[in-house]
């Protein structure tokens, strides 16, 4: 009899923490993301795009909040339909919303181990990954007081804390940094770049500088459909010195979305 050797019984892993085509989400009877091809994988990945383009809409589907409507989405190399278990998916997910919900009596440590546990996470690891991520977004002297009594800044990092005391292999953020101060930002910055050195995290966001500065590719999205995607370097290089921004990165945003407007009509 062969015998099996530990690489043949080993998973295969995925090489795309999200793998859409052809993806459409509907959001009552509006279709906010439209024929989405998206292939994204470890690194830090910036969303952008203008108001009603589709960001949160498609962000909620790939946190398996909203069902999409056609097209195909894969997570972590699982398939995502309407007969799907998404227990193990959602095991590995982090999602930070625009605005999440919480008890207000609730300390920090109180909140973050009770969405670990609703991760299902192992009991005798959560404690210490609740520590370790209230460290990692600078709230430890604050762990032990009431949510209630936080900053507007101090929630966004209790939810960020949230999203990634699971370690999650895809980590999804729907504008993190609102709220947060020009120091705070720079640390999440920071944090940003550990987490993508090997995991796939999405982040949402209106701050073009932040994606420049963070992350390792960027999508853009406009009504709904694929804009460009590339990295920080060529989606600057897209602008000239009169388009629209105060960067060159602003400039090669704006140029972007002015073409594809165009080429819409």
């Amino acid at each position: 009899m062969r015998t099996v050797s530990a690489a043949e019984t080993a998973p295969t892993l995925h090489p795309w923490a999200i793998h859409a085509e052809k993806l459409q989400v509907r959001t009552g009877r509006h279709l906010a993301v439209n024929e989405l091809d998206l292939a994204l994988g470890v690194g830090v990945h910036g969303l952008l795009g203008p108001n009603g383009a589709g960001k949160t809409t498609l962000i909620r589907a790939l946190a398996t909040v909203l069902k999409p409507a056609g097209g195909r989405l894969e997570l972590l190399g699982q398939p995502v339909n309407a007969g799907a278990d998404l227990r193990g998916v959602r095991r590995g997910l982090g999602y930070l919303p625009q605005q999440f919900g919480f008890y207000p009596r609730f300390t920090v440590r109180e909140f973050v181990e009770y969405m670990a546990w609703l991760k299902e996470m192992p009991k005798q690891a959560v404690p210490g990954a609740t520590q370790r991520a209230i460290e990692r977004v600078g709230l430890a002297a604050k762990a032990d007081a009431r949510m209630k009594t936080l900053s507007g800044g101090m929630l966004r990092r209790a939810g960020i804390a949230q999203a990634i005391v699971n370690d999650p292999a895809l980590l999804l953020l729907d504008e993190p940094t609102v709220g947060l101060d020009p120091e705070q930002r720079l640390d999440f910055r920071e944090l940003l770049r550990d987490i993508g050195s090997d995991n796939c995290v999405l982040v949402s966001t209106h701050l073009v500088e932040d994606v420049v500065a963070a992350c390792t590719d960027v999508v853009m999205i406009n009504e709904g459909r694929l804009a460009f995607q590339g990295t920080p370097a060529e989606l600057t290089a897209q602008g000239a010195e009169g388009d629209p921004g105060d960067s060159p990165a602003e400039r090669g945003y704006s140029a972007l979305l002015r073409r594809h407007r165009a080429a819409a009509r």
